[in-house]
């Protein structure tokens, strides 16, 4: 069955917005076009494929401040940590860290952090 490719791209537009997807391939898989034909379509830096790429992002950004806000918002302390660890530097993740070592060599401390 031959596909219009403008049709297939409008719909691909348009299934990234309703159902709020976050990566290429989710895409590929509510077309109904074969995940070859789809790159062939529409290469990694066309402007078709950032246009889409552009949706998915702005889909990321408002999906995770949404959560950040409810993560901010509640009392929750595992949420507010997790929210910590993402806004935080590196020296707050590093306070917020469950497990460290500290290795003194030749009078210089080095401390190993791990999460």
């Amino acid at each position: 069955m031959a596909y219009n490719k403008e049709k297939i791209y409008l719909e691909a537009l348009d299934i990234c917005q309703k159902k709020k997807l976050f990566y290429i391939e989710q895409v590929v898989a509510f077309l109904p076009i074969a995940k070859k034909t789809f790159y062939e379509w529409f290469p990694i830096d066309s402007n078709e494929c950032n246009a889409i790429k552009e949706i998915l992002d702005t889909n990321k950004i408002e999906v995770s401040s949404a959560l950040m806000r409810k993560w901010y918002e509640s009392d929750n302390a595992t949420l507010q940590m997790g929210l910590m660890k993402m806004i935080g530097t590196d020296e707050i993740r590093k306070a917020l860290s469950t497990n460290w070592n500290e290795n003194n060599n030749s009078g210089n401390i080095t401390i190993n952090w791990s999460e």
